[in-house]
């Protein structure tokens, strides 16, 4: 059995595609799995910012267009990146154990968020990561920063930047613990929806595919993401808008911290809630955040509103 993996071109996406193909032929030695590398929208219009050319979606777009037309098998993405609501025709088959799912202070070690000088310039590409940079230090210069892993920390070492915010996750895997300042705790800074979690995509109609990728999912992660993306989903908001989430698991008990953040930091709303249904807590938690306002923070922050 072939198995044809569409990925963008980047070190870290390769990675990824790399860790799935290693779970796939621990699961069935047979498979052959070829590599097809592929250059997204995102990824040739890097001196634009995601918010005006359709957020991380950008991303995904070519690749799932290619699942759909048969050219490839399967595609692997970012969970944090696919939109709640696929293209038609397409599903999430499988989900892998989620890495740390914190954002990272990337700069000389010992650095610290507290410790960075007054307007100090910090890069990043996520409305999300800078509205509550704005928000806990409103002095600091946040600057739109675009690129693979490398790139970054290239621009940084080249001091167009004083420090730079990350995923965690995508650090490790690509090798860079080294870069990593500081964790950010989620008092601190909520991650993403699903941040940390690797999602395989296939055609729906593919039954026995979807059958063998349906054993590699990491059923705790598969928990979280459902919790996680049910918040996004019910607060009708995508990728390019600043909302925050953290689902972990205490043995069946689920406790979700979400949050929902104005562009420019001057509002930060927050809730937290138990539960063991996974869904459930999702939806209870956008609606708090729905009936204290978050509706009209997030129709700010949409990009049709700017």
């Amino acid at each position: 059995m072939e198995i044809r993996i569409a990925s963008r071109r980047s070190p870290l996406a390769r990675r990824q595609a790399e860790l799935f193909a290693q779970a796939l032929t621990r699961l069935e030695p047979a498979a052959v799995v070829r590599f097809v590398a592929v250059e997204t929208e995102g990824d040739l219009r890097q001196d634009v910012a995601l918010s005006r050319i359709g957020g991380k979606g950008v991303f995904t777009q070519e690749i799932e267009a290619m699942l759909r037309r048969g050219e490839v098998d399967v595609a692997v993405h970012s969970l944090k990146d696919l939109p709640t609501e696929l293209a038609p025709g397409l599903c999430i088959a499988a989900l892998l154990p989620r890495e740390d799912p914190r954002d990272a202070l990337v700069g000389p070690q010992g650095l610290t968020l507290g410790a960075l000088p007054y307007g100090a310039r910090v890069g990043t590409s996520s409305p999300r990561r800078r509205a509550q940079l704005l928000h806990v230090r409103p002095d600091l210069n946040v600057a739109e920063l675009r690129g693979n892993v490398g790139t970054r920390l290239r621009r940084l070492g080249e001091g167009q930047y004083d420090a730079l915010i990350m995923a965690a996750a995508g650090l490790l895997r690509d090798g860079r613990s080294d870069a990593i300042a500081q964790y950010l705790e989620p008092e601190q800074m909520l991650g993403a929806p699903a941040q940390g979690i690797i999602a395989i995509e296939a055609a729906d109609h593919r039954k026995e595919l979807l059958a063998l990728l349906s054993r590699l999912t990491h059923r705790p992660t598969e928990r979280l993401a459902l919790c996680e993306r049910t918040l996004l989903m019910e607060l009708g908001s995508g990728c390019s808008v600043p909302v925050g989430a953290l689902c972990e698991a205490h043995g069946r008990s689920l406790r979700l911290t979400a949050g929902v953040f104005a562009n420019d930091g001057s509002t930060a709303m927050r809730v937290s809630f138990e539960g063991t249904r996974a869904a459930d807590l999702g939806r209870r938690a956008a609606r708090e955040l729905l009936v204290g306002g978050a509706g009209h923070i997030l129709a700010e922050g949409s990009p049709d509103a700017r």
